[in-house]
């Protein structure tokens, strides 16, 4: 599903999202499973649609095919290059058959098939469950058999079945037949063809779709940005007990190299894709990959938890608080562990070998996957997480641990942090804050000595001791600061670094650099002022980014529109998508919020959510639960003494349409 497109191209809409969640009992005889031998792995591959939409074209895929082999992704484990939506004519030819774009691919889909295959990879295609796709082309609702033997004869290796226009289907049953012809047809052609299902989790098909297909979609479609990557990982998470090989939960493409995250989240986002062995599908443009975004996506190591033959889904076994760990059993015995932090602010995260269920020994080995340091532990799993961040551990029993040095976290604490940074202060103001070094090694830590290291026009200054003869197993070490900003530095995020360094083993020598984020906060407002008129600290949307004067829109910054609730149009406010945070430096000197909020206008009376003002840590107001139709709701905050301020949306329900008006919010702070 197409949180835009759908509503967009062609004046094509999608149906049936009213039945999003919904689940039904089926009692008719379960669908004839598609256990052909394809897919024992989760597939990993290249779809076009998330960075070029219907800009598709016969270069572009054989562009990427090249690229897949000369860039080593080939090598890696990639082998799937597919084609999205728009690659064919708008009608069918005289027998019924869909007719690829000339223009698009002058040599066919055949010949494109045949340049794919020549490489040593496998050609994907895109079709859809209804009456035209998604972009309004011929879709395969009653032309099964013609379209799978097609797909056939031009040697596609993979099959993207999408939902929209679907005939009005609703009920679980409805989805099975739809999706059920298209596996029968693809049977039927005795090719073997990787079926994909795309309902986008409106019918739980977790609990249907492995007798169906391959791989199904558990979410609507993802976005490039942090909001919608949190989001997806929140929806897919609980569903590993229906994965297995030849049968895998789907949470959608990669985002990872197309810029609208920063490489911290990129690494969350690949690290669990492959922690809940999801498919990997890179959706960015290859010609213009950094080293950085091809480091990520070949990370062998990294692949190698994906694609680990066993081919059990990590599961969640503790979370709370905004972070999660997972757990997920290797075919050799090993674990791979992800300690995810979706926190705006770093977190210690941690877990044991015995709560992994590794059996009793003196020692543990963590491998990092992607520092690829390796340490040995007593037994705790721990690493200090940065936001937005997941540490990727594969862990086992260690015999030869004296050779590794031991595990360590540093953490760092402050009373002026709060949502989107650790610390915060003002230009040239001073902060106090601890590091506290952390050893869960089998060894002891021994000549430990403590650093500090910031920006230029800065100072941090020890108010503590910063050496130690030893620190033993689960010992610690805490150290207190100073912390001063430079008094011009402007608003923005800063590094601060903790380094300890100590010996272990007799001469050994380790260290442990630990890097937080220290936010300069802009000048608090004065006098009655618009809200979308300042700055603010930190934001995290749903779908695209938060926007200032104008409604979500899409994806795009600045693609909104006027923001408009029942007809009534605001020219000032903030357009967003639930889930949805926008947070401001306040300083203390408002006393009060006063905003209407709703759905918009451009969703067309889809969406649900509910608005909540927060000052500090404290909910001062709240919205009932708002739709497409609802008029619009007065909020009104008491914000005296609050340093800061939170405007969070939460989608009622799925996150689809929930585009959020806070229409013409208006801040009264002291003169």
């Amino acid at each position: 599903m197409r949180d835009g497109i759908t509503r967009r191209i062609g004046g094509v809409v999608a149906v049936a999202l009213a039945a999003a969640g919904l689940s039904v009992v089926v009692t008719a005889t379960p669908a004839q499973a598609l256990d052909n031998g394809l897919a024992k792995t989760p597939p990993m591959g290249f779809n076009d649609w998330n960075s070029f939409g219907c800009n598709v074209d016969e270069q572009l895929i054989k562009q990427t095919a090249d690229l897949f082999v000369s860039s080593g992704l080939k090598a890696a484990g990639y082998q799937y290059v597919n084609i999205d939506d728009c690659w064919l004519t708008h009608s069918r030819d005289a027998d019924g058959k869909l007719v690829p774009d000339p223009v698009k691919f002058p040599d066919g889909i055949k010949g494109t098939a045949d340049y794919v295959h020549s490489k040593g990879l496998k050609l994907g295609i895109y079709e859809d469950a209804g009456t035209l796709t998604c972009a309004g082309y011929p879709g395969s609702l009653g032309h099964e058999k013609v379209d799978a033997q097609t797909f056939a004869d031009w040697g596609v290796d993979y099959l993207k079945y999408d939902n929209c226009n679907n005939a009005g289907s609703t009920t679980t049953q409805e989805y099975i037949d739809r999706y059920s012809a298209m596996r029968d047809a693809l049977q039927a052609t005795g090719r073997p063809i990787v079926y994909s299902i795309c309902e986008w989790g409106v019918n739980d098909p977790w609990t249907w779709a492995g007798d169906v297909g391959h791989l199904w979609r558990t979410t609507g479609d993802i976005s490039d940005n942090w909001g919608s990557l949190k989001s997806i990982i929140e929806q897919n998470a609980p569903l590993g007990q229906y994965a297995q090989p030849g049968a895998w939960n789907d949470p959608d493409m990669l985002e990872v190299g197309n810029g609208g995250m920063t490489d911290t989240e990129y690494k969350t986002h690949f690290s669990l894709w492959a922690e809940m062995s999801a498919p990997l599908l890179i959706g960015s443009d290859l010609r213009k990959a950094t080293p950085e975004t091809l480091a990520i996506l070949s990370n062998k190591d990294v692949i190698a938890v994906d694609q680990d033959k066993l081919g059990v889904q990590g599961q969640v076994i503790a979370q709370g608080n905004g972070i999660k760990v997972f757990n997920k059993p290797l075919a050799n015995g090993d674990r791979a562990v992800a300690l995810y932090n979706s926190n705006d602010a770093s977190a210690k995260v941690s877990t044991t070998a015995a709560q992994i269920g590794l059996r009793s020994s003196t020692a543990y080995s963590l491998k990092d996957l992607w520092s690829g340091a390796t340490t040995e532990t007593a037994g705790t799993i721990s690493a200090n997480v940065p936001a937005h961040g997941t540490v990727l551990y594969r862990v086992k029993t260690a015999r030869d641990w004296t050779n590794l040095p031991p595990s360590t976290t540093q953490g760092v604490s402050s009373p002026s942090g709060y949502v989107g940074a650790d610390i915060a202060l003002a230009a040239g103001a001073s902060t106090t804050l601890t590091s506290t070094l952390n050893n869960y090694g089998r060894a002891t830590l021994t000549d430990v000595r403590i650093t500090g290291t910031v920006p230029d026009g800065w100072t941090v200054t020890p108010t503590s001791a910063t050496t130690k003869n030893r620190v033993d197993t689960n010992g610690s070490f805490a150290t207190t600061w100073t912390l001063k900003s430079s008094s011009s530095a402007q608003p923005g995020s800063y590094p601060l670094t903790i380094t300890a360094t100590y010996r272990y083993g007799g001469r050994k020598v380790a260290t442990n650099n630990t890097r937080v984020a220290v936010q300069v906060v802009p000048t608090p407002p004065t006098g009655t002022v618009a809200l979308s008129d300042l700055t603010w600290v930190s934001t995290s949307n749903g779908w695209g980014p938060v926007e200032k004067d104008m409604s979500n829109g899409e994806t795009a910054q600045g693609d909104g529109h006027p923001l408009t609730i029942r007809g009534n149009v605001y020219p000032k406010g903030i357009g967003a998508h639930a889930p949805s945070d926008v947070v401001y430096y306040i300083g203390g000197k408002c006393s009060s919020l006063t905003t209407d909020v709703g759905v918009d206008d451009e969703t067309g009376g889809n969406g649900q959510v509910i608005f909540q003002v927060f000052a500090g840590d404290t909910k001062v107001a709240q919205s009932d639960a708002l739709t497409g139709t609802s008029p619009a709701q007065t909020l009104h905050a008491d914000l005296t003494g609050a340093n800061w301020l939170r405007l969070h949306v939460d989608p009622d329900g799925s996150n689809t349409w929930d585009h959020s008006d806070w229409a013409g919010p208006q801040l009264t702070c002291t003169a």
